[in-house]
């Protein structure tokens, strides 16, 4: 998508995997982040990595770190406003959002949400997969594609103390696509969020 930059925000305090940086930890071999910019930087025009903290420790990486432009660990929110900053600074009017422990999203996520997007001119489009567990569709705020048009809206939202994705995505007309999870594997958005959730990651990525 030549319109779209692509933006893993790796934010998060990884609290449960006992702190640090959640996307460096190994699967198969590799970064988490190493698998999740292989799958996101053939779908956008560019990627960046949204973290706080020493930008060093991403050095070999080879993307550009954008920390957050609003101070207080404001969440993932303020990675994407952050994205939405540089990438109307590179001329884009699109960002799309990853999250930098879901290291098995779909192939064609950019371009189905901004198929979607484009269909009904809206703003923001989130991803959903199913969940057998609640039986229903469940949204994944951190994966979306985000007009940066939205940037001042945004912005202000965070100041006001806005935090939560879908509250405020559904208050700028949002919309949803559903990624189906084929039978037998593992949701494609599953992320890693504990050292048993890195187990199960590690026998995904060997099959």
């Amino acid at each position: 998508m030549n319109d779209v930059m692509g933006v893993v925000l790796a934010g998060g305090l990884a609290t449960r995997m006992g702190g640090g940086d959640k996307s460096l930890l190994s699967l198969s071999g590799q970064p988490i982040l190493s698998h999740v910019l292989d799958r996101l930087t053939p779908q956008v025009s560019s990627v960046v990595l949204n973290a706080n903290g020493p930008p060093e420790r991403f050095a070999t990486f080879g993307v550009s770190v954008i920390a957050d432009q609003l101070t207080g660990h404001l969440g993932p929110l303020a990675g994407v406003h952050a994205a939405m900053i540089e990438a109307k600074s590179q001329g884009l009017s699109w960002i799309a959002s990853v999250a930098g422990d879901s290291p098995f999203f779909p192939d064609d996520f950019v371009n189905r949400c901004y198929q979607a997007a484009s269909d009904v001119s809206a703003p923001v489009v989130l991803a959903s997969s199913y969940d057998p567990d609640h039986d229903r569709w469940m949204r994944h705020p951190t994966f979306g594609l985000w007009s940066v048009d939205l940037c001042d809206a945004l912005g202000d939202a965070l100041l006001k103390g806005v935090r939560k994705i879908v509250m405020w995505t559904d208050s700028v007309g949002g919309i949803t696509v559903e990624f189906p999870t084929p039978e037998g594997a593992l949701d494609p958005f599953f992320n890693v969020n504990t050292p048993e959730d890195l187990q199960v990651a590690n026998q995904r990525a060997v099959k």
